[in-house]
């Protein structure tokens, strides 16, 4: 049997090995913020770094996704869940009132976190890159629509414009679950298997 020495694998090991290090500055974070009143400014560096942590272990999940698919070693753990479910959690995530969320959902069989997150990442894509105060999210049973998408971020959100991670890690899941992702004039479609 060959080591796999490949850079997906690399990644991976990387991903996982960081975690350790990042759980324990998370918790005594954590702990800390919990146990211990705290003086300004003392308890906002806290809070930050609490923050900062949790966004790092985002993004090694994300690294950690991307590699597995490029590995060929991605086994997604599928659970079923509403499509409608998904839009109105990407839309707490990043604010109602910048993601306004219609429509009707459907039931889909898939991976429930990872395109959880994905939904997320794409619809803040297009928040970020597009320099846009809000969008819409309209669900259409298996179909969920963003909008508006600019010219500038459209791109970016299809994942050939690697200048975001969650956008581009996104778009493989979707796909690699038997998904699509496409943008057509100003409506970036994201259509789940």
């Amino acid at each position: 049997m060959q080591n796999d020495t490949s850079f997906a694998r690399l990644v991976s090991l990387a991903c996982h090995d960081i975690r350790t290090p990042l759980a324990t500055v998370h918790g005594f974070a954590a702990t800390l913020s919990k146990t211990m009143e705290l003086a300004p400014p003392g308890d906002r560096y806290v809070e930050m770094i609490e923050a900062a942590s949790k966004q790092i272990a985002e993004l090694l999940d994300e690294l950690s996704v991307a590699a597995r698919i490029e590995g060929g070693r991605y086994e997604p753990t599928r659970r079923e869940v509403d499509t409608l479910a998904l839009a109105q959690a990407a839309a707490e995530r990043l604010g109602a009132d910048r993601v306004r969320v219609s429509g009707q959902g459907a039931v889909v069989e898939t991976d429930v976190e990872a395109v959880d997150r994905g939904i997320s990442a794409l619809v803040q894509a297009t928040l970020r890159h597009g320099g846009l105060d809000e969008v819409e999210l309209v669900v259409d049973g298996k179909e969920l629509r963003v909008s508006p998408v600019t010219d500038s971020s459209a791109k970016v959100v299809l994942g050939q414009d690697l200048r975001d991670l969650g956008a581009a890690v996104a778009v493989r899941v979707l796909e690699t679950l038997g998904g699509a992702v496409s943008v057509s004039g100003q409506t970036l479609t994201m259509q789940l298997a």
